[in-house]
């Protein structure tokens, strides 16, 4: 039995030295010492030995298995040594190499603009609704006093799902669905994506964004509106910045005006952004017609309120000096980088 050992370790060495993966080494020592391995086995049969040989051949077969197992740590250790070698070899840097550049993205030009009029207004003490994109075409034109037969409504003749369901064309609705849900007072704004049918170009586009404004309670004058809107452009576009309002005509209010500013980049002098007159036009706005609070049920001789919207497009390209409206919509990142 002392040669039968013998031989068993020396095949043993010989397999570890053929060992190069840490899994094989595994298999080699389950192979000769698991439960079913072969120096089991044989230690099994020291029962038919006489007394004499049997701690002779106990005292051999512990000094084998010690070696066996001393073998295996060193394959072990000597494996997984290489393993880091390897590793460390194909995951190196080269430091002179330029680094990778990992871009950071930003916000668009449009969308920091739409944060910064929500700030403004919420300051004022404004709260933000948004309605449907798809809308009926009665809060669309019909609760905003323009009848089928109004001559406003061809010229806002956009997108129809069907006879009576329309892809918005402002954001006035949200208004229309706030009067009639909501009882007075109101003050809230409405940002949101509006359609209609427009050839694009330089400062046109089928779709573009707008946001209105709407303040309804008892006493609201247009004094009100004066002073809420030029506070406004006062905070986007600086202190210094002086508002001028021009009569107009809208068929949902009435007074109506337009609203122009200083132009921002010439501080009211004249410049090719301004057409040298020292204004820019940025919004409509007007006391809310007695029809239109009548029709989403409200009284007019109790409630008065003013109302104003914009194109938050024209927003942008003025506070930024953008000159082509078609850069906000094509997705350009050597366009969009400039506004980190």
């Amino acid at each position: 039995m002392e040669l039968e050992l013998k031989q068993l370790r020396d095949r043993c060495l010989t397999d570890l030295n053929d060992v190069e993966e840490l899994k094989t080494l595994d298999n080699v020592r389950i192979k000769y010492l698991g439960k079913k391995g072969e120096l089991t086995i044989a230690l099994k049969g020291m029962g038919k030995l006489s007394s004499e040989e049997r701690p002779i051949i106990g005292k051999l077969a512990n000094e084998i298995r010690e070696e066996i197992e001393n073998n295996i740590s060193a394959q072990k250790q000597l494996l997984e040594h290489k393993e880091i070698e390897a590793q460390i070899r194909e995951e190196s840097i080269d430091v002179s190499l330029p680094g990778k550049k990992h871009l950071a993205g930003n916000l668009h030009p449009l969308t920091t603009t739409v944060n910064e009029l929500k700030e403004i207004f919420l300051g004022m003490g404004f709260s933000i609704a948004e309605g449907p994109e798809i809308e009926w075409a009665k809060y669309n034109f019909d609760y905003l006093n323009v009848p089928q037969d109004h001559s406003a409504r061809d010229l806002q003749d956009t997108f129809y799902y069907q006879d009576d369901i329309v892809l918005r064309t402002q954001t006035s609705p949200v208004q229309v669905r706030v009067m009639q849900e909501q009882k007075p007072p109101l003050r809230i704004i409405s940002p949101g994506r509006v359609y209609r049918c427009d050839e694009i170009d330089a400062t046109h586009s089928p779709v573009f964004h707008q946001m209105e404004g709407l303040v309804i309670d008892k006493g609201i004058t247009m004094s009100d509106l004066k002073g809420t809107l030029d506070l406004f452009a006062k905070k986007l576009f600086g202190e210094q910045t002086k508002t001028k309002f021009r009569p107009h005509q809208f068929y949902f209010t009435e007074p109506s005006a337009e609203m122009d500013v200083t132009c921002f980049k010439c501080g009211g002098v004249g410049c090719k952004v301004c057409s040298n007159t020292g204004w820019i036009e940025i919004l409509g706005c007007g006391m809310v017609h007695p029809n239109v609070l009548r029709l989403c049920g409200i009284d007019p001789d109790e409630y008065s309120g003013f109302a104003f919207g914009m194109g938050l497009d024209r927003i942008t390209l003025t506070k930024y000096g953008i000159t082509d409206l078609r850069l906000l919509f094509e997705n350009d990142l050597r366009f969009l980088a400039q506004f980190k």
